[in-house]
Parts: C-alpha cells; sequence; structure tokens
C-alpha cells in the first residue's frame, strides 16, 4: 500500500487582503442547505431526512467531506464546485474535511464513465496525492487571505486526509469480511453508474465494481474519527454516497448521516465543465496558467456566467444581479465574465496570479511586448499554456519564412506563404506579410532574445534566441 503523507491540519495566519471589499464576510448562513438560493444543493440523501439535516445544520457545527481521487497531478476546474462547497460549509461554521484518495484512486471510480480508467502506478498515484493536498490547502489559504476577514471571526481550519493511511490496516480477506459483508448485491447492480457500464460494450470489472465498497467505508471512517455526518459530492456521486448511508445504518444504525448532492456544470456541447474535446482546464499553474484559467472564464458564455457566479464565487447574490442587470444594457464590456475570471483566478492562485493573468490579457489586448521582456523564457511558455518552444541560433539572411517554418509554425511551406502573404503570421503581435522579409534583433526579437509568433488569434509559437 501507499505510505503517504498523514493527515494534514491547516491554520492559516495570513493577514486579511489589504482592501476589505464589501462581500469578504465574516459570517455565512450555518444550514447550508439555504444554499438552493444559488442553485447550488441539488439533492438531499436520504430525501425523507432532509428536514432533520436541515435542523443540524442550522443549529450546531458539523463536518462535512467531499473526496477528489488522485486521477492527475492537479485538480481542474470541474472539482471548482466541490472546493467552493467546502470552502462554503468552512465560511458557515463547520468543519471542512478534503480527503485525497491514494487507495482509490487505484481502483478508479466508474461514475460517469464509459470506459475503464488506465491504471497508474503506485509512485505515481502518491505523487498525485501529495500535488491534490498541497493544491487543496493552497485554495484554502488563499480564500481566507483574499475573501474572509479573520479579525471578525475565526475559520476551521481544513483537514485533509488520505485514504491510504487507513486501508494499509486491512487485508483483503479482512476488508471482505468485516465491510463486504454489509453490502447487497442488488442493491450494488442497481446504481446507475453500474447499469450503465454492465450495458456498455466494454462491461464493467470486479475493481470498478468495488470501488463503492471502498468509498462507503471511507464516510464510515470520518465518522467514527471526525464525527462526519455530512457528504457532499457532485449529483454523480449519489450512488457512491447511497452506498455509504446504508454501510452506516448497518454497522452504526444509531447514526444520521447526509449527502448533498451539486448540479453537474456542463458546457452546451454536454461535456462536463473544463473538459471539452478532452483537454481539461487545470488548476495547477504548471499545467493551466493563470492568464490560462483567466481567459477560460473570460470566455464564458453569456448563456452561463450568471449561474456560474453564484455557483462558483461567494458574491452576494444582489451584487450578482447587479452586475447582471449592467451586462444585460452593454454585453460588449463583458463585465460578468471579468467579474468571474477575477474571482476564480484570485481564489486558485493569489492576488499575484490574477496580476499577472491581467497584464497578460491587457498586453495581448492592446499588442503591447514590453510585458514579456522581463519575463523567462519558461514563464513566456506558461502564459500560453506550454505554447511550442523553439530554440534557434541565429544565422545571416534568415527570412520571416525560415523562422515560420524553424518553428514548426505550419505543416508545409506552401501553407506558410498562402497564411503569411494573407495577413494571418505576426512577430511580436506586428503582422508580418512578406514572406522574404531578412530578420533583424532590433525589430523581430525583444530584449530578453525572445521572439513571439502568431498564427491566426490564438496559435502561439516561442523562439528563444542563442546569440
Amino acid at each position: 500500500m501507499l505510505t503517504c503523507s498523514k493527515m494534514l491540519v491547516i491554520r492559516s495566519n495570513v493577514a486579511p487582503a489589504t482592501v476589505f471589499r464589501s462581500w469578504c464576510r465574516y459570517y455565512s448562513e450555518r444550514n447550508l442547505l439555504k444554499l438552493k438560493d444559488r442553485g447550488f444543493i441539488q439533492d438531499v440523501f436520504p430525501a425523507e431526512t432532509a428536514n432533520k439535516a436541515s435542523t443540524m445544520l442550522g443549529s450546531s457545527s458539523q463536518t462535512v467531506y467531499a473526496g477528489f481521487d488522485p486521477t492527475a497531478n492537479s485538480l481542474h476546474v470541474g472539482n471548482l464546485l466541490v472546493l467552493v462547497g467546502l470552502l462554503h460549509a468552512q465560511r458557515s461554521g463547520h468543519q471542512p474535511i478534503a480527503l485525497v484518495g491514494g487507495a482509490t484512486g487505484l481502483i478508479g471510480d466508474p461514475s460517469g464513465r464509459k470506459t475503464e480508467r488506465k491504471q497508474l502506478e503506485t509512485e505515481t498515484v502518491h505523487r498525485n496525492v501529495e500535488s491534490l493536498m498541497e493544491q487543496i490547502t493552497t485554495i484554502f489559504a488563499n480564500h481566507e487571505r483574499y475573501f474572509w476577514d479573520t479579525k471578525l471571526a475565526a475559520l476551521k481550519p481544513i483537514v485533509v486526509v488520505n485514504n491510504a493511511d487507513w486501508y494499509q490496516q486491512y487485508s483483503f480477506v479482512d476488508f471482505m469480511a468485516n465491510v463486504g459483508r454489509h453490502f447487497r448485491m442488488g442493491a450494488m447492480l442497481s446504481r446507475s453508474s453500474v447499469q450503465t457500464r454492465l450495458q456498455s460494450e466494454s462491461g464493467m470489472s470486479f475493481t470498478e465494481f468495488s470501488y463503492q465498497l471502498f468509498q462507503a467505508y471511507d464516510w464510515l471512517h470520518l465518522l467514527r474519527h471526525y464525527g462526519c455526518r455530512f457528504q457532499l459530492g457532485g449529483s454523480d456521486q449519489m450512488g457512491n454516497i447511497m452506498s455509504g448511508q446504508e454501510l452506516i445504518s448497518r454497522i452504526e444504525p444509531k447514526e444520521a448521516v447526509f449527502g448533498l448532492t451539486l448540479p453537474l456544470i456542463t458546457n452546451e456541447e454536454g461535456d462536463k465543465f473544463g473538459k471539452s474535446a478532452g483537454n481539461a482546464v487545470w488548476l495547477s499553474s504548471e499545467r493551466t496558467s493563470p492568464y490560462g484559467l483567466y481567459q477560460f472564464f473570460v470566455r464564458t458564455p453569456d448563456t452561463e456566467v450568471e449561474r456560474l457566479l453564484r455557483l462558483l464565487t461567494f458574491l452576494p447574490l444582489p451584487t450578482i444581479e447587479q452586475t447582471m442587470a449592467r451586462h444585460r444594457r452593454t454585453p460588449e464590456l463583458w463585465e460578468a465574465q471579468t467579474l468571474l475570471a477575477n474571482e476564480l483566478t484570485r481564489l486558485v492562485h493569489g492576488e499575484e496570479g490574477l496580476q499577472k493573468a491581467k497584464a497578460i490579457s491587457q498586453a495581448l489586448y492592446s499588442g503591447d511586448i514590453s510585458t514579456f521582456e522581463h519575463m523567462d523564457v519558461v514563464d513566456i511558455s506558461q502564459c500560453f499554456d506550454g505554447a511550442p518552444l523553439c530554440k534557434v541560433l541565429p544565422e545571416p539572411g534568415m527570412t520571416v519564412l525560415d523562422i515560420a517554418m524553424r518553428a514548426k509554425c505550419f505543416p508545409t511551406e506552401k501553407d506558410a506563404i498562402r497564411i503569411i502573404s494573407a495577413g494571418g503570421f505576426s512577430i511580436n503581435f506586428k503582422k508580418v506579410k512578406n514572406v522574404a522579409e531578412v530578420l533583424v534583433p532590433s525589430v523581430h526579437m525583444i530584449s530578453n532574445k525572445v521572439s513571439l509568433l502568431r498564427v491566426g488569434k490564438r496559435n502561439y509559437y516561442i523562439v528563444q534566441w542563442f546569440m
């Protein structure tokens, strides 16, 4: 089994933001179910206990957990809703727990998938766990610093745990004997995630089928050790939440536990939020730059922006409604999208990341290349989400066509000549139409020996000159 780090309790001592904003509230409504006003809570499970859950959440501090499997070394924007849910719980005076699945990540959650996940190496999962734990604590620290006034009320510190730590005590036989006996095949087979896969061409492995046992036991473990009675998850996690509630009802029948599901966010094509065309928008700056994250939210369609402001920010509803009223009058200003991008980039990357993203956005909009003159070439590449980097030793008489082909901006020379001549190519934000134009350092390179090539509007290539 994995030997990842033990539980982390993060107690941030950072000072509040220099400028305290009107929506940087020191208290939120204790009853999380009232987040339905924002479209945030979709269902309570079991449904017949909704009133009891509401009473418990409204009357005393509860412990709320959500799980994240380390299938990659970074979370993506699709995880933001659950993270914001835990933050709402923290803002409401409850104890948040983020569980990173160092054990369940080796199994793979079948929910919402048409095929089985590719099995990850144990060491890869170990590294992913460490990265996710660090990322989660950073986001909570950013929230405390930029979205909360610590002088008025203290937040309960986020607790981050790794479920590999408690599965190390179990052998497979012990787990099946002590935990597996409490599950019923009929209920397990009835789960929608199981039914969908059983009817698919690829079918479902026993490994995936067993996932719900482990997630159910996670909740039982957190109940016993942290008094955790509430689990938060996307609506596609309902089957796993049901399994956990059923296990606890059999082993700890006197304990009442509740599942809170959140709506799934999809784009206009029906793809999961941030995963269109299989390209996730990551929360790690090494995989998606702060600029890339910022631009992702700036490009939010008008039809979606109000919903995302309600779901993913802590802005009061009147502030959102006023913003949307102005946005509808002057949609060309993109006020709502800019507000969304500002809030979420600050939450994920802090004020420094936000300011860097805005500076790059302004530079691209205005065509001011000077923003990049004091940046390292690696940082420039990250600004453009890993734009191809080409290292070149200049040669006498090198032309625009030469560097375009050297940087692999075009598949063929014929394509290069056609597109460059038509005005579809630029160097350092200046269009270049003459393919035979000879490169001049003072014209085609910036002071840090870099040239930024662009094909069309969004395809960037970076040239680092060795002189």
